[in-house]
């Protein structure tokens, strides 16, 4: 897949969603054999009867000695790699620190994908909310366990995302399985945030790796447009440290 570096997908969403199991299927029918795999599984995660499947599986967890800092080692002979999130932890949170391992990993990302479990968004419209920030990152978004889920309820969530211009691809998921593992795979950016794109890579050499992205409180949620081009709108956080754009607790709707 690159004749550099080697590529991680980012995989977000949430436990139960069928994400270890959409893995597999990528591993299994989008790979070629000379790719050498590994998939990267929060610590807080049980095992599922999918791993199996998996091939070389890695346990990553939050480093002991920082903050917000993934604690996790590529292996030296891995090409491509998958990058589970905690899912009952802060995607965003995730999402800020994913930068910079993957830069100390030195592996190149290949799109980011959220894996959104119908029947429970179906239940606790709430979750929406929580999804638009993983849609906001991502290159595509999969439409997982449908079962039961009403084919209005899934047209519905269609359009919120095309009114809301989000530039990320829409696919079905049956049976646990992609219709088109290229597609997804590829590595053309479809995402709304500039959060991984080089111009980012850019501004930070411009300031210290500990910086961080600040808002004054007295921005609130007023933002102009001028702003939002500039700053990725969940990452940047008021003076007092809060989230300008906060996303519900999804521990609050998981067991």
């Amino acid at each position: 897949m690159s004749d550099e570096k080697p590529i991680v997908y980012l995989i977000l969403g949430v436990p139960g969603g069928g994400r270890r199991e959409i893995v597999a299927d990528l591993i299994e029918g989008g790979l070629s054999s000379e790719d050498k795999t590994v998939v990267f599984v929060a610590a807080a995660e049980p095992e599922d009867a999918t791993e199996g499947r998996l091939g070389q599986v890695v346990r990553w967890q939050w480093s002991e000695n920082k903050d917000n800092e993934i604690e996790a080692s590529w292996p030296d002979e891995a090409t491509v790699g998958f990058f589970i999130s905690d899912g009952r932890a802060s995607q965003v949170d995730q999402i800020e620190a994913f930068k910079p391992w993957m830069k100390a990993q030195e592996v190149e990302l290949g799109r980011v994908i959220s894996v959104l479990y119908c029947q429970l968004v179906a239940q606790h419209d709430q979750l929406l909310a929580w999804y638009d920030a993983c849609v906001y990152f991502s290159d595509i978004m999969l439409l997982n366990r449908r079962d039961g889920v009403a084919n209005k309820w899934i047209s519905d969530l269609k359009t919120r995302f095309v009114k809301k211009c989000m530039p990320c691809l829409v696919e079905m998921v049956k049976k646990g399985k992609v219709h088109n593992p290229a597609l997804v795979l590829d590595l053309q950016a479809c995402r709304m945030s500039h959060w991984f794109d080089e111009e980012e890579d850019a501004w930070a050499a411009l300031v210290d790796s500990d910086t961080e992205i600040i808002l004054q409180d007295d921005a609130e949620d007023d933002l102009g447009d001028e702003l939002v081009e500039d700053v990725d709108i969940y990452l940047a956080r008021h003076s007092s440290g809060r989230r300008v754009k906060e996303v519900p607790d999804i521990t609050k709707f998981i067991s």
